[in-house]
């Protein structure tokens, strides 16, 4: 059933931290055998806030190909992973602005009994991973989605500590996703991916 199930990977990233998680996800669900879409929200920022800062200019260069997620991603998915860094202990400007879009859907019921789950990156230790998951996770359960979390399903995971999502501490963006963080993500990503075919699997019969 894993090869039915559609996985969108929706993400916002300034200097790369978030997109190589994502990436992380998008490569498990694919390896769990779903078809899965990557795609990065729209960039709100001016050019010149972004081009003051090389490594966020340097990130909007390398992803430039990587398409920008739209509402029917949402509609298309079985299963939904969003991923987003911290601000303020909750999700980037951006990716917010892309759910704001999706009344007419949640209207419609469109995006109820869907998996959903989630993946952070802080600049700082204890920078609001929680906040932003628990954040985004309010979302979910407002569209009547079924939140899943790789919880402590895994040895890795007492390693990695963080039962709600995948997380990441980058030191302001010096340190890049280590095989913890990456591991974490591809557990969260498969975890949801089987559950989205249990759940697919059910409601079809």
């Amino acid at each position: 059933m894993a090869a039915q199930v559609k996985v969108a990977v929706i993400y916002y990233s300034a200097t790369g931290i978030t997109y190589q998680m994502a990436q992380a996800a998008s490569d498990a669900a694919g390896e769990a055998g779903a078809e899965v879409r990557l795609r990065k929200v729209r960039e709100l920022a001016p050019d010149e806030a972004i081009r003051s800062n090389s490594g966020w200019q340097a990130h909007r260069l390398e992803t430039q190909d990587v398409e920008e997620a739209e509402p029917d991603d949402l509609s298309w998915a079985d299963v939904v992973i969003f991923g987003s860094p911290t601000r303020y202990g909750l999700v980037a400007a951006q990716l917010k602005q892309f759910i704001d879009t999706t009344g007419p859907l949640w209207a419609n019921g469109a995006l109820a009994d869907k998996v959903y789950s989630a993946f952070t990156s802080t600049a700082t230790e204890h920078g609001g991973q929680e906040s932003t998951l628990l954040s985004l996770f309010h979302v979910f359960y407002h569209w009547g989605g079924i939140v899943v979390a790789p919880g402590y399903t895994d040895p890795s995971q007492f390693v990695a500590g963080n039962p709600y999502g995948a997380s990441h501490t980058s030191n302001n963006g010096e340190i890049a996703p280590d095989q913890v963080a990456l591991s974490a993500t591809a557990l969260t990503a498969k975890r949801a991916v089987r559950i989205g075919a249990a759940l697919k699997q059910g409601l079809a019969g």
